[in-house]
């Protein structure tokens, strides 16, 4: 046998086989000097299974595999074929059933409506990243910037004829539009294979299979290596808390729920059985074939509090664990496990959890006490910022603790602040559409918004098209509404959020110190009845100070206490005739007075326009 296809069998049963893709799956080899590929399953139950395929015409007793160990492992040797193979694995169950199944490890698919998986080998792409690859071995992530951009590749931008783009025209369009508007990180939905186009790609069938809608596994390389040459980093969405139902998939897998265990009633999947060995295996094998394979720099894991709670989603009589507890011990075992064996080998990861509950100490070491993560996407901000958005501007006074209150917990983790996908879908609006006024005034409190995020410790993300300001709802079978930058709103929009994503990206106080108060300063927190707030954003030597009015007065005169005195100019302001139209320029040459005002010896005279946001820095000592 080819010394490649070997492996220590325990070590798979014990969990610990953390490159379980080497060695299950199909694979392209040579066998006792014979060239073809060598197919291994696990199927414990299974009483026979039978390759099947494109090269046996789909007999099933062509190719019987060989059961090789009393725990299920079943294998075979086919000669003479390569790449491109199509085939499934023919299951025969314990009560007599036959079932027809993808392979769990197989590398590439059929696309969708078809099912079987097809033979890929993986190791012939000649990667062009190798200074990405030096320089983010040696980066800590957290005293950078991360300004991440989401997008969904079935709906970015399509053909003419909306077919979708593949991977590789994705590069083309995508990385030079990522690099004009200063975006230093691209997160992609879901591109594991999934049978539903309307699951966005959170229902998977094909864990180690790239989605083929947009290609095969080279050309996904492709777009990854070209975001590394322009210095993006890629962030991949994974799902592994629960899998969808499809018979070809991993559900009733050999005849009983091998891979699951409980139900997801509201998403009509399955959880993972996480108190399985060879399942913490698959999954933990899974998130490290990404980093080895496709060199991707981080996940974002999906549905965390799924997998922390025995209950999520149900009703009726709760489960409990061992302890009487409604925690899933074998859930939190697995993500302390999960992050434990990628952190060991990709020290310089981004893995960041969607969890959405106050679950203490998710982004704390596991020898902390922690689940290990290195950040967490704070839903509690986006929420409270959200439904501030919504209120009357000339009623946000009354709640006003929905932004002051982020401030009390932003440091506890390390935080991603997400304007992401969820909120711009199901009714939810999209996010111009959710805040009140006029048309030039929804424009206004957008900016505002976007410079709230930019400037609130934490990292960045936002889907693609906020950069535009759609009125509508992202559609997933559908190209975002380009044609909307032919209005001058839109433009003058994105020319706003290219403008504030490249000062974020250049002024190191807004991303140097994220996860501490010592980069952070409240001005005024409590001037409720204007609704207006001020903050000081520092690194070790500099600062910011921005100052956000979220009503539609304009105040010719505000003075605003500032931390030293000296001359300040305003840098970025976002209501300017360059983003707006109807606007002003910005203000320079702001001198210091010795004016007490918010306990501070020395403050400055501003105009500080309606639903506006300005970044003000120090420019010269008086």
């Amino acid at each position: 046998m080819n010394k490649s296809i070997e492996f220590n069998t325990s070590e798979f049963h014990k969990g610990k086989l953390y490159d379980a893709y080497h060695f299950f799956g199909a694979h392209v080899v040579s066998h006792q000097e014979r060239k073809g590929v060598y197919f291994r399953l696990w199927a414990p139950h299974a009483q026979r299974v039978s390759l099947v395929g494109s090269f046996n015409y789909w007999n099933d007793t062509a190719n019987p595999m060989e059961k090789i160990t009393d725990s299920g492992i079943w294998e075979c040797f086919f000669e003479n074929i390569g790449t491109g193979e199509v085939y499934k694995y023919k299951i025969f169950t314990p009560e007599g059933g036959i079932l027809f199944k993808a392979d769990p490890y197989g590398f590439f698919s059929e696309v969708r409506p078809q099912n079987s998986s097809i033979v890929f080998d993986l190791n012939h792409y000649t990667w062009k990243d190798k200074n990405w690859i030096n320089q983010r071995n040696n980066r800590n992530s957290l005293c950078q910037p991360m300004n991440i951009y989401e997008i969904h590749a079935g709906s970015w931008k399509r053909k003419e004829d909306n077919n979708f783009l593949n991977y590789r025209e994705l590069a083309e369009e995508l990385v030079p539009y990522l690099k004009k508007m200063n975006f230093n990180y691209l997160e992609i939905m879901p591109l594991m294979e999934h049978p539903f186009d309307g699951s966005w790609g959170y229902q998977t069938t094909g864990y180690y299979s790239i989605t083929s809608r947009y290609g095969n596994p080279e050309d996904l390389m492709y777009l990854i290596d070209r975001c590394h040459q322009e210095s993006i980093g890629v962030i991949l969405d994974w799902v592994p808390g629960h899998f969808c139902r499809d018979d070809h998939g991993l559900m009733n897998f050999d005849g009983t729920e091998l891979y699951g265990k409980i139900d997801h009633p509201n998403w009509g999947t399955k959880k993972f059985d996480f108190s399985k060995s060879e399942v913490k295996n698959f999954l933990i094998s899974n998130a490290l074939f990404y980093f080895a394979k496709y060199h991707i720099d981080g996940i974002r894991v999906d549905g965390v509090t799924s997998i922390l709670q025995l209950n999520f989603g149900m009703d009726g009589n709760p489960l409990r664990n061992i302890n009487n507890g409604y925690e899933d011990l074998d859930g939190i075992d697995f993500l302390k496990e999960l992050n434990q064996a990628v952190f060991k080998k990709y020290p310089f990861a981004i893995m960041a959890a969607e969890e959405s509950t106050d679950w203490p100490l998710v982004t704390y070491p596991t020898h902390d006490g922690g689940l290990g993560f290195n950040y967490k996407w704070n839903m509690g901000w986006m929420n409270d910022t959200l439904s501030y958005i919504k209120n009357d501007p000339l009623f946000r006074k009354y709640f006003h603790d929905k932004i002051t209150f982020s401030l009390v917990y932003a440091f506890s983790e390390n935080f991603i602040l997400p304007f992401s996908h969820d909120e711009v879908v199901h009714g939810k609006k999209s996010l111009i559409a959710k805040s009140q006024g006029s048309y030039e005034d929804q424009f206004k409190t957008l900016k505002l918004l976007s410079m709230y995020q930019m400037t609130h410790p934490g990292k960045k993300l936002s889907f693609m098209g906020n950069e535009w300001a759609p009125f509508i709802e992202w559609k997933y079978d559908d190209a975002l509404e380009w044609f909307l930058l032919e209005y001058p709103m839109h433009a003058k929009h994105r020319k706003f959020i290219e403008d504030i994503n490249s000062l974020y990206m250049n002024e190191k106080a807004l991303w140097y110190i994220d996860n501490s108060w010592d980069g952070f300063e409240w001005i005024d927190s409590d001037n409720r009845n204007q609704s207006i707030f001020s903050y000081i954003r520092r690194d070790r030597q500099d600062f910011v100070i921005i100052i956000l009015n979220f009503t539609p007065i304009v105040y010719d005169k505000f003075r605003m206490g500032v931390p030293e005195e000296g001359q300040y100019d305003v840098v970025l302001n976002s209501d300017s005739e360059l983003y707006v139209g109807i606007g002003m320029t910005n203000q320079q040459n702001i001198q210091s007075e010795a004016i007490e005002k918010n306990g501070r010896e020395n403050s400055i005279l501003i105009r500080l326009p309606g639903l506006t946001g300005l970044i003000i820095k120090k420019t010269k000592n008086k």
